[in-house]
């Protein structure tokens, strides 16, 4: 019955948005075409080099990594010092956008992982690159550059603290469950898997790299030639799935890749789709709701203005590094310091895409438990920030 009232619901809201939608009007126009835009700006963007990257190390993650490993380490028993540093700190070296995490935080969570190391990585990946930070730093000032590292790392280890303690039970018998599960025996060294999946992962930061600022630097030489860099790792990586790898497990490799495809690729799009019909693409001011009435009600230090910060940050969807030229925008109409802060800490780590995908794999309650603690400390350190700076 619930599902027969869920599906009417859906097609009630298709035919009212079919009916009473003025597809005639220039404004609709405008924002449906930047939907479409925004949706092709992330095809071309960022399927090839991120996602499809992320999805075959995440397929990796379900199928060579040790269940034994991930419950040692970021388990619901394991040492919470030991399992939160590492999974707060996780986003250092990962250039990657709310959405790419996906298919890792997916990976982790599904072998193992405790809820609370889980969304640490999940909210620390986009969050606190290395990239980002120092770009904010640069552009934003060093002030506000340091609030951001020193919050995100902050903000991963007392969300995914939050989310272990409320989800405690559930954990426990996760784990508990997991060990019915025996690994199979491997024909490979651990220093083999190692570097099969470094050089996976050296491949997909090499495919996300931004175009450096100074022309002259050892990574624009690095940005240069990263193509070639890539095809040569590709090539190597094909040699060890060839030598180290049987049939049977380059098979559940890519099953498992198809399998975390299907299951993030339609949400992510719809949500790409959704997310561009409201706010437009990054540089445009298109979308149903414009770039000046978010500048008018973000101005000040006021917690209205914090809070609407952190809600625009958490559904808006920003690509990689996108956020601070957006921001230095922002700053330039009236965005107070305060604001600009909650939109940094909640809007790479979130959105819309993002929230629809995680919910696929945690549920509805704990997605909206995730939200809700992003959005409530992006906002009090909005604040907190605010009244310094």
């Amino acid at each position: 019955m619930t599902e027969n009232i869920r599906k009417l619901l859906i097609l009630t809201l298709v035919f009212l948005g079919a009916y009473f939608i003025p597809f005639e009007s220039n404004y609709v126009k405008a924002a449906i075409m930047e939907a479409f835009y925004m949706l092709q700006y992330y095809a071309r963007e960022h399927v090839l080099t991120c996602l499809i990257p992320a999805f075959f190390i995440a397929g990796a993650i379900a199928n060579f990594v040790s269940q034994g490993a991930v419950l040692k380490y970021f388990g619901a028993q394991a040492n919470k010092l030991l399992s939160y540093s590492v999974a707060s700190v996780s986003g250092i070296l990962l250039a990657v956008c709310s959405c790419t995490i996906l298919p890792l935080f997916a990976g982790i969570y599904q072998r193992g992982a405790g809820i609370g190391p889980a969304i640490a990585f999940l909210y620390s990946g986009p969050a606190i690159n290395i990239l980002a930070i120092t770009l904010t730093a640069r552009v934003l000032g060093f002030e506000l550059g340091l609030a951001r590292a020193i919050g995100a790392i902050i903000f991963a280890i007392i969300i995914g603290l939050i989310m272990a303690t409320i989800y405690k039970k559930e954990d426990q018998e996760k784990t508990a469950g997991s060990f019915d599960m025996g690994d199979q025996e491997e024909n490979r060294s651990p220093y083999q898997n190692i570097l099969y999946f470094v050089t996976m992962v050296i491949i997909l930061l090499i495919m996300t790299m931004n175009e450096p600022a100074d022309a002259d630097s050892i990574w624009a030489l690095l940005f240069d030639v990263r193509w070639y860099v890539a095809i040569g790792l590709l090539i190597i990586l094909g040699i060890m799935i060839v030598s180290w790898f049987n049939k049977q497990e380059r098979i559940s490799w890519v099953e498992s890749t198809w399998s975390f495809a299907w299951q993030i690729f339609p949400l992510l799009f719809a949500g790409v789709f959704v997310a561009g019909l409201l706010m437009g693409r990054p540089e445009s001011d298109a979308g149903l709701i414009p770039a000046h009435y978010i500048e008018a009600l973000v101005g000040g230090n006021s917690v209205q203005a914090n809070f609407i910060a952190s809600i625009i940050g958490a559904f808006m969807y920003f690509a990689t590094l996108t956020e601070v030229p957006i921001l230095e925008g922002l700053i330039g109409s009236g965005m107070g310091s305060g604001p600009a802060l909650s939109l940094l800490l909640a809007g790479p780590a979130l959105s819309l895409p993002n929230m629809l995908v995680i919910r696929g794999v945690l549920g509805t309650r704990k997605t909206a438990v995730f939200v809700v603690l992003v959005v409530v400390m992006a906002t009090i350190s909005g604040l907190i920030y605010g009244n310094f700076f």
